[in-house]
C-alpha cells in the first residue's frame, strides 16, 4: 500500500517559480500525497500566489532560513514520507514514487536524487551548471558524500532522531551538515539517479560566477571546520579542485612564459590545460551527451578557463571567512 508522502518546499521570494513549482509536484505519479508550501517571510507577492494553490500554507512571521522552513513544514507533516524539493525545483512526475520505492520502508535509510541533464531554461549557463550538477552528483552513485534537498525523502522518524536540519549553520550548505551529520549517526544515504528535478536557474555569465564563487565560499568555511576540505564530495569533487589548481598552475607558467620570452612556459600551460580536460573527459561527454559537441566545446572552455576563476577566489573567501568567524558547530532544530 502506497505511504502518504508529504513534499515539503521552503519558499522565499519565489514568486517567478513557485507556481510551476507547485503544478509539477501536483503532477506526481505518486497517488497520496500532501504538498506543504513554508513561505520564509517572503516580501514580494509570493504568499498571495501560493494562497491560491491547491497545497497546504505555513507561513512564517518572518525570514529564518531554507532549514527553518524545511523543518517547520516537517513538524506540521502528516506523511509517512517526507520529501523535500525547493521553490525552484520542477519534479519529474516519477519523482517521489523512485524515491519511494528506494526508500521501501527501511530504517535509517536517506535517499536523494539531483537534477535533470537538460535544463527548463535554453540559456547556455542554465545548459551548463543543469549537466555539472547532475554528473558530479551522481557520478558515484548510489554511494554519495551528501543529498542534495533539491530532492531528498526520509521518514519523519529518521530526520526526528538525528535532530532536523541545522538552522544556525552556513548558508546554502544544511543539507550538506545534515547528511554528514545523518551518516555519523548510522544513518544509510542513498543516491538514485532517477529521482530528478528541472532546476530553474535564470542564469547569466554574471549570474552564473556569482553562484559558483558563494558556493565555494562557503563550502570552503564548513570544509575546513568539518576537516574534509580535500574529500571528494559532489560538485565539490576531487576534479573541480583539480581544475582549480590546474587553473592557477598554468596562468602561472603563462605569465612567466610572456614575461621572460620563455616558449617552454607558453607549452607547459597548453599542456597542462590539455591534461586537465582529459582528466575532465567525463564531464566533457557529459555536455556532448546534454546537448551536442559545438555546446561541449563552449562548456569545457568555460569549465577549463573562466570558472576556476570564481571557484579559487570563493575559495580565498572561504578560508577568510573561517578565520575570521566564532568558533561552533551548528546546532540542529
Amino acid at each position: 500500500m502506497d505511504p502518504l508522502v508529504s513534499l515539503v518546499i521552503p519558499n522565499h521570494n519565489g514568486a517567478a517559480t513557485i507556481e510551476r513549482c507547485v503544478a509539477a509536484a501536483l503532477a506526481s505519479q505518486h497517488a497520496k500525497l500532501e504538498v506543504i508550501v513554508v513561505d520564509d517571510g517572503s516580501v514580494d507577492d509570493s504568499l498571495e500566489r501560493i494562497r491560491r494553490l491547491p497545497c497546504r500554507v505555513i507561513a512564517l512571521p518572518r525570514r529564518r532560513g531554507a532549514a527553518a522552513a524545511r523543518n517547520a513544514g516537517a513538524r506540521e507533516s502528516r506523511g509517512e514520507v517526507l520529501f523535500f524539493t525547493d521553490a525552484d525545483c520542477l519534479l519529474q512526475p516519477d519523482a517521489v514514487t523512485q524515491a519511494v520505492a528506494t526508500l521501501g520502508g527501511a530504517a535509517d535509510l536517506a535517499v536523494g536524487g539531483t537534477y535533470t541533464p537538460v535544463a527548463p531554461e535554453a540559456s547556455f549557463f542554465d545548459r551548463f551548471q543543469s549537466v555539472f550538477v547532475h554528473h558530479f552528483e551522481t557520478r558515484h552513485a548510489p554511494h554519495t558524500d551528501y543529498l542534495a534537498t533539491h530532492a531528498l525523502a526520509i521518514a519523519p522518524g529518521t530526520l526526528q532522531r538525528h535532530g532536523g536540519f541545522a538552522e544556525d549553520g552556513l548558508p546554502i550548505l544544511e543539507d550538506v551538515e545534515f547528511s554528514h551529520r545523518l551518516r555519523r549517526g548510522g544513518c544509510r544515504l542513498v543516491m538514485n539517479p532517477a529521482i530528478q528535478a528541472r532546476h530553474v536557474f535564470r542564469y547569466s555569465f554574471a549570474r552564473s560566477l556569482r553562484n559558483a564563487y558563494r558556493k565555494a565560499r562557503y563550502w570552503t568555511c564548513y570544509s575546513l571546520g568539518a576537516g574534509d576540505l580535500l574529500a571528494d564530495s559532489g560538485t565539490a569533487s576531487h576534479l573541480l579542485k583539480l581544475n582549480v589548481g590546474a587553473w592557477c598552475a598554468g596562468a602561472a607558467l603563462l605569465v612567466t612564459g610572456l614575461a621572460f620570452a620563455a616558449p617552454a612556459g607558453i607549452v607547459a600551460a597548453a599542456a597542462l590545460l590539455v591534461a586537465n580536460a582529459s582528466a575532465n573527459r567525463g564531464l566533457v561527454d557529459a555536455f556532448r551527451r546534454a546537448h551536442g559537441i559545438g555546446f561541449a566545446a563552449a562548456a569545457t572552455l568555460y569549465y577549463l578557463l573562466v570558472y576556476p576563476v570564481a571557484v579559487g577566489a570563493g575559495a580565498v573567501s572561504g578560508a577568510w571567512l573561517y578565520g575570521t568567524r566564532p568558533r561552533g558547530k551548528a546546532k540542529p532544530a
